[in-house]
């Protein structure tokens, strides 16, 4: 291990959290910890669930990497109490974080842009009938996708191949979220593409092409299966690789995200359109994770892409000056 380099300062990992997804940003967590500690840096676990996020403060850190997935960690939350708190942080800001973990804001979003995204129909908990349910094959087709709005790592997600199979998605669905998207399904290539930096300096990473067992890409099978393959180079046609990452680039500007994220995509087996799913702005970093992998591919280990992102640590906004001139 490095001696300590005081460049960084005090570093904080946030990691575990009161997500659905505790069991992997704490994964994710230990990771990151790891990597930077053997950097030199002076880092340290913090987990949100179990501290009062005060200490940040008081225990005099410098910056935090938010290691956190999903709600409370990766859509807005402890970004802006980080924002109140003056401590610098990784990742998308409040505005940028609370829409991109939002699957039917983003998609309103990437509408306006005219970004191209699968048709979707909104249901929300308790405000639906059951011919309203039934209707959505109608809309939608068969097979479609039933999913909460604000989770991620595939939970809750069902793929619906008969209307026989649509109370019982949507029933799932709404425990995790009371908005449940409905999504049309797009037979085809899934891949993934993470982004670095921020605004003009953004680059997009190589993409990975994921093929699960019959193309079920769940939660046991993104974390604790050995049997998705992950292709990188991602053998994708000529030209279209260099498409999706354009792609992905220009959502991840439109959300106004900075340091890093991830966008997931579906190509359309029979026309080869590209289609935006979601944007994670807070991406794992597991021994199974997509990033890492992406960024391994471009020559970057993953001790350089902890610290890499690392560095990105910022504020939305600066203290304002006090009426006698002086920061608060």
């Amino acid at each position: 291990m490095k001696p300590l380099d005081s460049g960084f300062g005090k570093v904080a990992v946030l990691m575990g959290g009161r997500s659905a997804e505790r069991a992997i940003s704490l994964m994710s967590g230990q990771g990151v910890l790891e990597a930077l500690r053997s950097q030199g840096i002076d880092a340290h676990a913090f987990d949100p669930a179990e501290r009062d996020l005060g200490d940040l403060k008081r225990e005099g850190f410098a910056r935090c990497f938010i290691a956190l997935h999903g709600r409370f960690g990766e859509d807005g939350t402890v970004q802006g109490a980080l924002e109140l708190l003056g401590i610098p942080y990784t990742g998308s800001g409040v505005m940028a974080s609370s829409m991109a973990i939002d699957k039917v804001m983003t998609k309103r979003l990437l509408q306006s842009d005219n970004l191209p995204t699968p048709r979707h129909v909104l249901l929300r908990r308790g405000a639906y009938s059951p011919a309203e349910v039934d209707g959505v094959a109608d809309t939608l087709g068969l097979p479609l996708i039933v999913k909460p709005a604000r989770e991620g790592s595939s939970l809750g997600l069902t793929k619906v191949s008969s209307r026989s199979g649509m109370a019982q998605a949507v029933a799932l669905a709404e425990t995790m979220d009371a908005d449940i998207l409905c999504e049309a399904f797009i037979a085809g290539d899934e891949v993934t593409c993470p982004v670095l930096g921020t605004g003009g300096q953004a680059r997009a990473l190589p993409v990975i092409r994921i093929v699960a067992p019959e193309g079920n890409y769940d939660y046991e099978n993104k974390y604790f299966t050995d049997t998705t393959q992950y292709l990188v180079p991602c053998g994708l046609p000529e030209g279209e690789e260099a498409a999706i990452q354009q792609l992905v680039l220009q959502a991840f500007r439109l959300l106004n995200c900075r340091g890093w994220a991830r966008a997931d995509v579906m190509i359309d087996q029979a026309t080869r359109k590209p289609y935006l799913l979601e944007i994670n702005t807070s991406p794992g970093m597991t021994g199974h994770s997509l990033v890492p992998m992406s960024a391994r591919a471009a020559g970057i280990s993953y001790e350089s892409l902890c610290v890499e992102v690392l560095k990105s640590a910022a504020l939305d906004t600066q203290p304002c000056p006090s009426r006698d001139g002086t920061q608060p």
